[in-house]
Parts: C-alpha cells; structure tokens; sequence
C-alpha cells in the first residue's frame, strides 16, 4: 500500500533516539523530506546525515523544547528549510516518573507546553497543506494505573485531552490531529533497557504483563504514526492509537 507520502514536508522533536529515531527514519524512507530536533547537537548532525542518504532533504538543529522563544523559532525555520510543512510529531518527553514537584514541573514544561509550542508555531504553516497532520506520543501509563502516583502518568492524559480538543480545532483548516500511545517499549538504552540491567524484577514483571511474549520495537510505533501521519488516514483525527501488543486490559474506544 502506498501511504502517499513521497514529497511531504514533516518535522519530528527529539528525532535521534528511540522512538524519536524510528519516526523520523521511516517518513524519511517513506520519501518525507524531514527535519528533526534535539539537545544533543554532535548526535542532531550525524543522525541528519543518516537521514539524507535516504534520498531526502534532512535538517536539524540543537533545540530544547521547554526553550519556548529558540524552540518555536526553530520550528519557523525548519519549515521554512523544507520549503513547507505537512506532519508534525511532538515526541519529546521528560519521562517524568516520579511523583515529586520537579518531576511534574518537568513533565508540564517538556511533554505538555513543549507540545503545545510545537503545535502553535506549526500551524501557521500546516494550514497552507493539502493535507496536514499532527501526531503526539503520549503512552499507555495515561490509560490505566501504571506504576502508582506518578507525574508522568498525568501529564500523557492531558497530551491526550491537548490533542483530542484540537483535532476539533482545526478541522475546518483541512488539519488532522491524532495521539500515539505506545505501551512498553524497548530499544538499547532506553527506560526498559536500564530496568533490564538494574531492576530486573521490574522489567520481568512488566514483561510478563505483556500477551504476546514481548515488549514493542520503536518501529512498531513508527508504522503507527507513518500511517495516520498520511493522506491514507485522511478521515481519522482525534483518534488516540494505542500501540501495546494488548498490554492495557481495559476496552479500546
């Protein structure tokens, strides 16, 4: 099946790691002229030069996301690079996974606002598309009681209800806005990869937890965002994609 998206414009935050990573290689592989973001400069440069071997525009930039001023003029000349916008994924989190007022002060500025930046200085650009959209990862922890009190479980509930709300929005400007929610997701040097090493019985447990046998892969949330990131889910917004291998009990609606 082809997705329709050779030639599109898309911009990913925090596109050198994980699931940020996959992102950003798939709608590159897709074709997608791409641009992404991170704190990491070195790591920004050589993951940009990954992405043009593709065959594609690449740019990117060192940008914090809870920078508000630099990361929404960032997004202004990222897009103005790739000669346009249509996609848009927010992917940055704080992994904000403790209960304490840092965490939840990290969480608000980093997966909530720095969301909300994205989006606000994306559109302007996004309205000029035949067909844009707008993804946000935000995770099964918002669904159900994960892991007790946590900020993090919180602040992807109100990712959920920020792109929910919008999808309404912006409708009328021919722009979708969807929600990804991976479950438990493991890549080398990632969360599930240090609970691995140093809470064995943590990541054992959790795995277990999971009906098919194992935890997801980056691209099992790539292909979920490349397909609703495309004109072939041109009528799905405010849609909210739970990518868990059936991990969260509760019923899908």
């Amino acid at each position: 099946m082809d997705l329709g998206l050779k030639g599109k414009k898309a911009i990913v935050t925090g596109g050198t790691k994980g699931i940020g990573l996959a992102i950003a290689e798939t709608l590159a592989g897709e074709g997608c002229d791409i641009a992404i973001c991170a704190r990491d400069g070195a790591l920004v440069d050589r993951t940009v030069a990954a992405l043009a071997k593709k065959g594609v525009k690449a740019h990117g930039a060192s940008a914090d996301v809870t920078s508000s001023e630099s990361f929404r003029a960032w997004i202004g000349e990222a897009a103005n690079d790739l000669g346009g916008l249509d996609i848009l994924v927010a992917n940055v989190s704080a992994l904000a996974g403790t209960p304490d007022e840092d965490a939840w002060r990290a969480g608000l500025e980093t997966d909530v606002l720095g969301t909300v930046r994205a989006v606000e200085s994306a559109l302007p650009f996004l309205e000029n598309s035949d067909d844009g959209s707008i993804i946000a990862i935000a995770s099964t922890a918002a669904l159900e009681n994960f892991f007790g009190v946590r900020a993090y479980n919180a602040i992807k509930a109100a990712v959920i209800a920020y792109m929910s709300a919008l999808s309404s929005t912006v409708a009328g400007q021919g722009i979708r806005a969807n929600t990804v929610s991976p479950g438990t997701i493991f890549f080398e040097g990632g969360v599930w990869d240090q609970r691995r090493q140093e809470m064995p019985e943590v990541y054992e447990a959790a795995l277990a937890k999971n009906p098919t046998g194992r935890m997801g892969t980056p691209q099992d949330v790539a292909n979920a965002v490349a397909f609703l990131a495309s004109p072939a889910a041109g009528f799905i917004t405010g849609s909210n994609l739970v990518v868990d291998g059936a991990l969260t009990q509760r019923v899908q609606f």
